[in-house]
């Protein structure tokens, strides 16, 4: 049965993930398979966000697929975790957007000076999951939005990764953004943040979080990724995906964010997300006596959030369609 919150039907259900706990790493719900083939070393990662289940879900299968003896990585290493645990175990569908975190957004702690500086439960959990992360050289970490929108590739701020999202061929829409002032994200850490290096990551969005449709992204967004690492076998791949490609990817390149400075904020246009503004000097929003306007014509509205804001929250990101 369906229920709701808000005016978001919760359509997915949060897995029991209680039997990967006790993985082979020491580190709780972390796996790592060696294929003993040459190869690169991959980590993908679910539950970033503790009420983002999709990723949960499909990474829980996997798991299950390989206790039952169904995959074993071809080449290279795999490492697989679940990762704001504690938030998760937060999860009430009553209550859903109030297990995002614990203490503070996981994704924000992965500069060195906010890892190792204080003690709340996510920086923990980034100094437990550090040396997987580092020594990866493809990352995928799964996501959902808080608004409804087609699934988009998060490619950072290189277009090394986006170049990679093209190899993968999904989703259609492809992101470059400015990164995060409140703090670095995962894929952003270390080579994954040098133009230089041949490390690459994406961090995907496969929709809102509790649609149906979320679940399908995730799981065939990890069967293509490992197919694309060289981990998982073409036929694998081929047996493991419940969807089309697309039939063209676009780019979007983002050039500011639209951040709320009190709880005044408001949209003055109406929000649908990736939706354009023709006109430059369109207003689009107020907040007190501060109106923000398109900088650009065919501007891009990315990701926009309309409920549960606060003070400094990025409300939606500013863009334009690039060459890819």
């Amino acid at each position: 049965m369906t229920s709701q919150t808000d005016d978001l039907p919760i359509e997915i259900h949060a897995p029991d993930i209680s039997r990967w706990r006790a993985g082979n790493t020491g580190v709780d719900y972390v796996h790592r398979f060696d294929s003993g083939q040459p190869g690169p070393t991959v980590h993908v990662q679910a539950l970033t966000h503790g009420n983002e289940i999709c990723g949960a879900i499909a990474l829980g299968a996997l798991l299950e697929e390989m206790a039952e003896g169904g995959f074993r990585p071809t080449h290279g290493r795999l490492s697989l975790a679940f990762g704001n645990v504690a938030a998760f175990e937060r999860w009430d569908p009553a209550k859903p957007f109030e297990s995002r975190y614990v203490d503070e957004d996981f994704n924000r702690v992965w500069a060195d000076a906010a890892m190792h500086d204080g003690d709340t439960g996510e920086r923990r959990r980034a100094r437990e999951l550090q040396p997987f992360v580092d020594a990866a050289d493809l990352l995928l970490d799964i996501h959902s939005m808080n608004e409804p929108c087609a699934p988009l590739m998060v490619c950072g701020t290189l277009e090394k990764h986006a170049r990679f999202a093209a190899e993968l061929g999904t989703p259609a829409d492809l992101l470059l953004d400015t990164g995060h002032p409140a703090g670095l994200r995962m894929v952003e850490r270390g080579g994954f943040g040098d133009p230089a290096s041949p490390k690459r990551a994406l961090l995907v969005e496969c929709g809102q979080h509790w649609e149906a449709g979320a679940e399908a992204v995730a799981h065939d967004t990890l069967a293509r990724f490992l197919g694309l690492a060289g981990v998982a076998a073409p036929s694998w791949v081929a047996s493991h995906t419940r969807l089309p490609l697309p039939s063209a990817q676009r780019l979007v390149r983002v050039t500011e964010p639209v951040v709320a400075k009190s709880t005044a904020f408001r949209f003055t246009v109406p929000v649908v997300a990736m939706s354009v503004i023709p006109q430059a000097g369109t207003p689009i929003a107020e907040d007190g006596g501060h109106v923000w306007t398109t900088p650009y014509d065919d501007c891009v509205l990315v990701m926009p959030s309309q409920r549960r804001f606060k003070p400094g929250q990025t409300m939606v990101r500013l863009g334009q369609y690039v060459a890819l």
